[in-house]
């Protein structure tokens, strides 16, 4: 099973002049210049509560509101982050005991019911960039509802396999639409210096619905804990229903009032939305003046040059060994003869995953998405390195491994740790980021549907690479693919923090002394 999908794509925003309209600071860094926000650089040290209520003396910004609509969106994240992870508790119940349904499910068969839940989420990232478009990033959460719900109930009363092969195809067309959807709304709502933060929420309650699903599945039978995980969509819907739809669409639309409206909203009745509203239809102008067809777009060189960046962190994200490592967990554990039983080793790897993950969403605006995609990658790698190391001894004598159960658990710990902070959450997040505002749905939907391809053809060939390689073998191989994984991000993945989209796209374009109106003309 693959803990680890989760999107972070941002949708477009404006870029402004230190002395135009002001943007509220990251709720780690604050800047103390000239109040000067919108566009600005990040200067003081703040405290997140302190950053959330903090009004900007100029433009009297707020960001207390955008935090609030960014967590309601990731609502559809946790619900997202329980179908993940409900094949974890479900296993022992359905396949050894069989007290689950009234119907006999085998090893194999348990594997693809895990399995159609990527190929769900594969199939649907592409057709939901266009609905995106059509009906709105609001909307379409929303509607998302409804497959969460059907997918549940047909899970909660199968009665054979087929039904439960649907259930999760269907539950995977939800979680992978959210996948794509949801941080879209939240980087085109959020202000640029709490992009990456309010993106980051995505990944975070993706691990907190996976440990909450661990949580009950701990005290609950397969049919109260999925009934549980069925009612939390409709709770989302219910939430999310009162929270504004994205300015950036509604200007796309031509529905000037209601953007004002939804950007007053965010920032507050005090905040001058003029100059952010001018950019937002400057923005809007130059695509339809540029605009072209889906496939001149593709070829633009510099959306090649961004969806060969996204494409490549995807690859590496899943060929770093995640699913091995997660399918390994519970026989470390019992390795180290730690006395942990199976399900709380899986509560306590999904507590290690929420943790670093919320460290995760603490620096990635200040430190930034190389530094830590570079130093989860190089640890990663001598955490798989080692785990190999231990299984290959112990394939050879199983006794020269008798003193060293600290080693894989200890390099378990750190793995999970480490990839939940780099790795697992700034593939998605630099997803949004990358690509220019009239690619951004139809490119996001590409590189969400290679990762769950990905997911799904090493989770199912992972048997194949232990009998050919063996587990030693297994856990080396994915630790030479994360050390190259390293070397493509330093070679090849820029900066993006603290920049607009549009300075993002300028860099890739190589032309980053030019006025943000000309970015979309640079491109072709």
């Amino acid at each position: 099973m693959s803990t680890v999908s989760s999107s972070n794509s941002s949708g477009d925003e404006p870029n402004k002049k230190p002395d135009a309209s002001n943007e509220e600071s990251s709720h780690l860094l604050e800047t103390n210049e000239n109040g000067a926000k919108y566009g600005s650089r990040q200067a003081d040290q703040q405290n997140l509560l302190g950053q959330m209520v903090h009004t900007s003396t100029e433009n009297k910004s707020k960001v207390l509101p955008q935090y609030v609509a960014a967590l309601a969106a990731a609502g559809g994240a946790f619900a997202a982050g329980t179908v993940l992870g409900w094949t974890s508790p479900a296993d022992t119940p359905i396949v050894a005991d069989g007290t689950a349904y009234d119907f006999d499910v085998s090893k194999e068969q348990f594997s693809w019911i895990s399995s159609f839940m990527t190929l769900g989420a594969a199939c649907v990232c592409i057709p939901i960039g266009f609905l995106i478009n059509m009906i709105g990033r609001k909307w379409t959460m929303l509607f998302l509802v409804l497959p969460f719900v059907l997918g549940w109930a047909l899970l909660i009363w199968a009665q054979n396999v087929g039904m439960m092969y649907a259930a999760r195809f269907i539950l995977g067309i939800a979680g992978g639409a959210f996948c794509v959807t949801a941080p879209m709304y939240t980087g085109e709502i959020a202000q640029k210096d709490i992009r990456g933060t309010l993106g980051s929420f995505f990944q975070l309650m993706i691990t907190i619905g996976i440990l909450f699903v661990y949580g009950i599945g701990a005290g609950l039978n397969v049919f109260w804990m999925s009934v549980v995980c069925g009612i939390l969509p409709i709770i989302f819907g219910v939430i999310f229903f009162f929270m504004p739809e994205s300015p950036t669409y509604l200007v796309s639309k031509d529905r000037t009032q209601a953007a004002v409206n939804s950007i007053q909203w965010l920032r507050g009745q005090d905040y001058d939305y003029a100059p952010e509203l001018e950019e937002l239809h400057k923005t809007n102008r130059e695509i339809r003046e540029n605009k072209v067809n889906i496939m001149e777009a593709l070829t633009r060189p510099v959306t090649i040059k961004a969806l060969s960046i996204s494409l490549g962190l995807m690859f590496f994200q899943q060929v770093s060994g995640i699913n091995a490592v997660i399918f390994y967990s519970n026989a470390i554990f019992e390795a180290a003869n730690t006395g942990i039983r199976s399900d709380m080793s899986t509560i306590l790897i999904g507590v290690m995953q929420v943790v670093a993950t919320f460290v995760s969403v603490l620096v990635v605006d200040k430190l930034g998405r190389r530094i830590l995609l570079l130093a989860s990658g190089i640890v990663m790698a001598l955490s798989t390195i080692a785990i190999g190391v231990y299984f290959y001894m112990k394939d050879q004598d199983e006794k020269s491994v008798d003193n060293l159960g600290w080693l894989p658990v200890s390099s378990l710990c750190v793995f999970i740790v480490m990839f939940s902070i780099g790795f697992g959450p700034v593939p998605w997040l630099m997803m949004g980021e990358l690509f220019a505002t009239d690619i951004k749905g139809f490119a996001g939907s590409i590189a969400g549907t290679t990762n769950w391809v990905l997911a799904f053809v090493v989770t199912k060939t992972f048997k194949n690479l232990n009998e050919g390689l063996g587990t030693g073998g297994t856990f080396w191989l994915f630790a030479g693919l994360t050390l190259v994984g390293v070397i493509f991000v330093f070679f090849a993945v820029p900066e993006t923090k603290g920049k607009s989209l549009n300075e993002i796209q300028q860099e890739l374009a190589g032309n980053s002394n030019l006025e943000p109106s000309n970015a979309i003309r640079s491109e072709k």
